[in-house]
């Protein structure tokens, strides 16, 4: 699958919350860096990662746009909360091996009636 159609997988799989078909899309090594958090490296742990999201949160992507440069793709998403954001996606052979996203941490658990840790609280 070229880039493109990759993301858009993704988008349908993330928006019924599978996480197993989410991993699916990555190579095995890949890394999912979403910048408010750590990256997160491999497969089975972007699995893992996806699972407790999607159990602490429920979570949709709407698509603004969506560009495409070489093994990249790049998504600008807002959801029905008001929150925007944006993911770079690196695509070889029809898998994500690296990932990018960009977002602001404390509407997202503003929004979803989440606990603010306490480092959060300071900014």
């Amino acid at each position: 699958m070229e880039p493109r159609a990759v993301v858009r997988t993704w988008v349908e799989l993330f928006n019924r919350g599978d996480a197993e078909g989410l991993a699916a899309l990555y190579a095995e090594e890949a890394v999912n860096h979403q910048i408010p958090e750590s990256p997160v490296a491999g497969r089975d742990a972007i699995r893992g990662m996806f699972e407790a999201e999607f159990a602490r949160a429920e979570m949709v992507c709407i698509v603004e746009h969506l560009f495409a440069d070489g093994d990249w793709a790049i998504l600008e998403w807002r959801d029905p909360n008001g929150l925007r954001g944006c993911g770079f996606f690196r695509i070889r052979d029809g898998r994500i091996e690296e990932q990018r996203g960009y977002w602001d941490k404390l509407s997202f658990l503003r929004r979803h009636g989440l606990p603010i840790p306490t480092e959060e609280r300071t900014r």
